[in-house]
């Protein structure tokens, strides 16, 4: 494991394993940082893999969190393992990704971000998502991730209710509802980014999924055409959860962009 201070004092955390380049993999909501469990386990074999415990989801912090709060850990997790990395990630944890490339460019060899909910000009949510706070605020986590994956995510009515079942019967899902929808809070603060986002002059690999809801696919659409050194990658037949339905299918498409990445510094020598 890894413990190390962050800018404000706040411990960040992350767990590592494998040897070899390293990569650094920030995790989506309502996860603890074990949802790329499987794809880390692969990427393991040939790459050191840094999963952080996103600071949004931590039952240890008690005051509110934005995502400069968690660009800040990532920093500090790059400082203590003293060299550049390729981050990777996931739905808020690629917004959270993206933020970190246009703050700390210096820290990485590229970036990877699948389909992260980034504001294209609406703010994130909307009516709903002050729902969803409401939710959270009455004691019921059931109700607000349904609101969230039925209004903000773009699941089927049906596929949200069954969710929401799932949140009443589980510990962990109820301990982190409230972390999904304060991290949907935080997103929607941050605001437009794509004028930050336009200035990242390093490579950086979109993924989407066939079968995940067309407005992640805008959402990647604007992001190539601002992002210069971007190229996209469709897995067709996943959805928003391809890290677990298909982790062979992500660590091969994360290993060859990294490898190509590598080439080049191999060549110089």
């Amino acid at each position: 494991m890894i413990s190390t201070l962050s800018a404000d004092g706040t411990t960040a955390i992350a767990m590592e394993e494998g040897s070899g380049p390293a990569i650094l993999i920030v995790h989506p909501g309502l996860d603890d940082g074990t949802a790329w469990r499987k794809v880390t386990d692969i990427l393991a074999r040939e790459f050191t893999v840094t999963n952080i415990v996103r600071r949004q989801y931590r039952d240890d912090i008690r005051r509110r969190v934005s995502i400069a709060d968690e660009v800040a850990d990532i920093a500090a997790i790059c400082g203590a393992l003293q060299r550049r990395v390729l981050i990777v990630g996931h739905s808020s944890g690629g917004v959270v990704s993206l933020e970190a490339l246009a703050a700390r460019p210096d820290l990485f060899v590229g970036g990877v971000v699948y389909e992260p909910p980034v504001d294209i000009g609406q703010p994130i949510g909307g009516e709903s998502l002050d729902h969803a706070v409401q939710a959270i605020a009455e004691n019921k986590p059931g109700k607000a991730i349904q609101i969230f994956t039925r209004d903000i995510v773009g699941l089927p009515s049906g596929q949200s209710r069954m969710i929401r079942v799932f949140v009443g019967l589980s510990s962990k899902l109820k301990r982190l509802a409230p972390g999904q929808i304060a991290d949907n809070v935080a997103m929607r603060d941050l605001g437009t980014r794509l004028g930050a986002y336009a200035g990242i002059e390093l490579p950086v690999l979109l993924i989407g999924g066939g079968r995940s809801p067309a407005h992640l696919g805008e959402r990647l659409d604007v992001l190539m055409q601002t992002i210069r050194y971007s190229e996209r990658v469709l897995l067709p037949r996943q959805g928003h959860s391809a890290n677990q339905r298909a982790p062979r299918e992500m660590a091969t498409v994360i290993t060859r962009f990294y490898r190509d990445l590598l080439v080049p510094k191999k060549e110089a020598h």
